[in-house]
């Protein structure tokens, strides 16, 4: 069966406001590799992946689904300009004007220009690696793909391919295009359940006033303790046969710490269903493709409307347990697959919700971006936008610094 026309459908979750004919990248956690491509890489992490897994009727399988999105091609003005239309508030009226700053930066903010409703988890990771650096790939663009995030993509995608089986799904409309996402973690949960591992999981959350989305790259359940919590796991890749910086690790262990709060978020039922609907502009009664009814009905939970698909999404994440609070970190080597080493770390809740919220405070427009810290400034040797940003100049004893 040939898919139907996606032009008129973005891939994104959110509603993108860029220009341009660059095709999205899929989704691949931040590919850790050597020092010289990790500028390359963090200016890449942005573009979303647009597929997740699992075709209800087979346990193990995949849907996917194709398309554009488009991005910036010049710079424009940064975000901290008046809202034109809007009446001056009496000088004496500081709630007014308050009111009128803030629907200001709101406006203008990157969130609503670049992403409308919500972040990707990389959106999260990108902006703690340098806020510079992801600003001006919001509104320059990010470079091609380099040799390393090539491969790293690959060796993520085959690492899927050894317990997921990916199926193209025609769809019609932007709920039938939600409805999959959300049928992909059902199907992957359900084979974590079954199997005792799963990869490359969506996730859908609401955290911290935004919408976040991520996929983790494999979650392992335990089949000898106890008290079984399922292990979120993410796969690095390196050129080098060495262990990365531990700026690197860090920014590793942030992404792996926001996928368990999506995660516990979820189990906790506290996915807003109308939220959800109303934030993208979804008709939840709207009849779903024929295509994805058939499927949801072969595998035992018939579906009409994306509101099933979501009382059935609420459901699954209601039968799950928080995810544990060990998250481990695996390093491989590019070159043969080979392990390089892991970095098992505790769970920490007020580290990471602190690092969401200073995110955000850029993403909102509460304030200019801020340059990666003194003493990490080696980053801006590999960065693409070094000789336009003033962070440090190239002749600076930091900026030569080489990381340790």
């Amino acid at each position: 069966m040939t898919e139907s026309p996606s032009e008129s459908i973005s891939d994104s979750p959110f509603n993108h406001n860029n220009k341009g004919n660059d095709a999205i990248v899929p989704e691949i956690p931040i590919e850790i590799v050597s020092e010289e491509e990790m500028a390359l890489l963090e200016a890449a992490i942005v573009s979303a992946r647009a597929s997740f897994s699992a075709i209800p009727a087979i346990r193990s399988s995949t849907l996917s689904f194709h398309g554009n999105v488009r991005s910036i091609q010049s710079i424009t003005a940064l975000s901290k300009r008046r809202l034109s239309g809007c009446s001056e508030p009496d000088i004496e009226d500081s709630d007014g004007l308050k009111s009128v700053q803030k629907k200001t930066r709101v406006a203008d903010s990157f969130l609503h220009r670049f992403r409308k409703k919500g972040l990707y988890v990389t959106d999260i990771t990108a902006t703690e690696w340098c806020e510079k650096q992801m600003e001006f790939v919001l509104l320059v663009g990010k470079r091609k793909e380099s040799k390393a995030m090539k491969a790293g993509i690959a060796r993520h995608a085959k690492l899927e391919e050894e317990v997921v089986k990916r199926v193209k799904v025609r769809v019609t409309s932007t709920e039938d295009r939600w409805a999959l996402k959300l049928l992909n973690f059902i199907t992957g949960v359900n084979q974590l359940l079954f199997e005792g591992l799963t990869r490359e999981l969506p996730l859908i959350g609401f955290a911290e006033g935004v919408w976040m989305v991520g996929v983790i790259d494999e979650i392992r359940m335990p089949v000898t303790e106890t008290n079984r919590l399922p292990i979120l796991v993410d796969t690095k890749t390196r050129v080098k046969d060495t262990l990365p910086a531990e700026p690197q690790r860090r920014n590793g262990r942030l992404q792996l710490m926001c996928y368990k709060y999506i995660w516990d978020d979820l189990v906790a039922d506290k996915f807003p269903s109308e939220k959800f609907f109303t934030s993208f502009s979804l008709n939840p009664r709207g009849i779903l493709s024929e295509e994805i009814r058939e499927m949801t009905a072969n595998s035992g939970f018939p579906a009409e409307t994306l509101d099933d698909i979501v009382r059935y999404y609420r459901n699954t994440c209601s039968m799950l347990p928080s995810a544990h609070d060990q998250l481990l970190l695996r390093y491989e080597l590019q070159k043969d697959h080979s392990l390089l080493g892991e970095d098992e770390f505790a769970y920490d809740s007020d580290w990471v919700k602190n690092k969401i919220q200073g995110c955000l405070e850029f993403w909102l427009g509460e304030r200019e971006a801020s340059y990666t810290p003194e003493d990490e400034r080696w980053k801006c040797r590999f960065c693409q936008f070094s000789s336009v940003c003033s962070a440090k100049s190239p002749e600076s004893a930091d900026y030569n610094k080489t990381p340790s």
